[in-house]
């Protein structure tokens, strides 16, 4: 990868992509560090949209006389409130998964035990399945829900 390649993907999702040195243990202490910063920078983003949205309802909150004006606020507040709940949840995901990096549990499939590797986990941090083990509990939720 090109370095102008290499610091367009930096911008574009806020962090360097792990390069690994030749003979690297899987999740040694570095590749720990590079997924712990990586998790605390998406909380930390995700707290301050928490804070705005705080700020945001307490600014924008009126007593709109017209009924029409008062659902419209009102439904805004509470697709705001539904995609804090999901952050919520997310926050309590991530502070999970770097208590499992704490503990040295992270990185590997809760199904099976083989390397999540570097990439999915980049992609998804909080990601607790192989990309197999993924696959097949999608098609077996697909097949219940029918």
């Amino acid at each position: 990868m090109s370095t102008q390649a290499k610091q367009q993907q930096q911008s574009l999702s806020g962090f360097t992509p792990y390069v690994e040195t030749k003979g690297e243990e899987y999740m040694g202490k570095p590749m720990r560090q590079h997924f712990t910063k990586i998790l605390q920078k998406w909380k930390q983003d995700l707290m301050q949209e928490v804070d705005r949205t705080v700020d945001h309802m307490k600014d924008e909150a009126a007593n709109f006389p017209d009924p029409a004006d008062r659902a419209s606020q009102e439904e805004e507040f509470a697709l705001e409130l539904r995609a804090r709940d999901r952050e919520r949840k997310l926050i309590k995901k991530i502070d999970k998964t770097l208590q499992l990096i704490e503990d040295e549990e992270y990185g590997w499939c809760e199904s099976c035990g083989v390397e999540i590797g570097i990439r999915r986990l980049e992609a998804r941090p909080t990601a607790d399945l192989c990309v197999d083990c993924k696959t097949l509990a999608e098609i077996k939720e697909k097949q219940v829900g029918k």
